[in-house]
């Protein structure tokens, strides 16, 4: 079957994020080049799905779901918005598997972390974080995201914090009752899995290509 997706399209990038495979998404200018990008990335999201003890889904098509304007994040390259599609009933099983791709997503990344260099290759003009400043980003984000959650975490005075928060993360989305969101205001359990893994793995991504020699 098609790949479910949907479009997120600022006015400089477009998102296309796979809306049943937390961590998925790629961005590109204009659709054709991010839907170019999810397809080829599947490579590497596959070790993730198998991580949590999945198959690996197939590209055979895309079924573009919805199509929803983006923002100054998601030009900025980031994702922003959650779809509408989000809030249909949650499946039998399906919180489950969202923790699992979660933990999963962790796991990839922190597996990376671990054999990559101190130092990382550099961009063309010299530019580009270090290891431990991109752990560092990853971590201190992650303590502000799960607040759209209605948890808590500390950072003060660290650079980066021990993420003692994950095990109540995954707990919140297997305890999720149904597909509102987890607090006022916050995030939906789809979208709070979708969006956390999808920004450990960008940066899961990012260090291991720039240990490549």
């Amino acid at each position: 079957m098609p790949l479910r997706v949907y479009l997120e399209e600022g006015s400089k990038k477009t998102f296309a994020v796979a809306l049943d495979w937390p961590g998925w998404a790629r961005a590109g200018k204009g659709a054709e080049a991010a839907l170019d990008a999810l397809e080829a990335y599947l490579p590497r999201y596959a070790p993730v799905v198998r991580r949590a003890g999945l198959e690996p889904p197939r590209v055979d098509g895309f079924d573009i779901v919805e199509r929803i304007p983006g923002g100054v994040t998601t030009d900025f390259g980031a994702l922003e918005k959650d779809p509408g599609a989000d809030a249909a009933p949650l499946v039998p099983g399906e919180t489950d598997r969202l923790a699992a791709l979660m933990q999963a997503a962790w796991d990839v990344f922190d597996d990376l972390v671990a054999v990559a260099p101190a130092e990382l290759r550099k961009g063309p003009r010299g530019g580009g974080r270090d290891r431990d400043k991109i752990v560092a980003h990853v971590v201190n984000a992650e303590a502000s995201y799960i607040r759209k959650l209605g948890l808590r975490a500390s950072t003060s005075g660290q650079d980066a914090p021990d993420p003692i928060w994950r095990p109540a993360v995954l707990e919140a989305l297997r305890s999720a009752a149904d597909s509102g969101p987890l607090k006022e205001r916050g995030w939906t359990p789809r979208y709070a899995a979708r969006r956390i893994a999808w920004h450990v793995l960008d940066h899961a991504w990012e260090i291991e290509d720039k240990s490549e020699s």
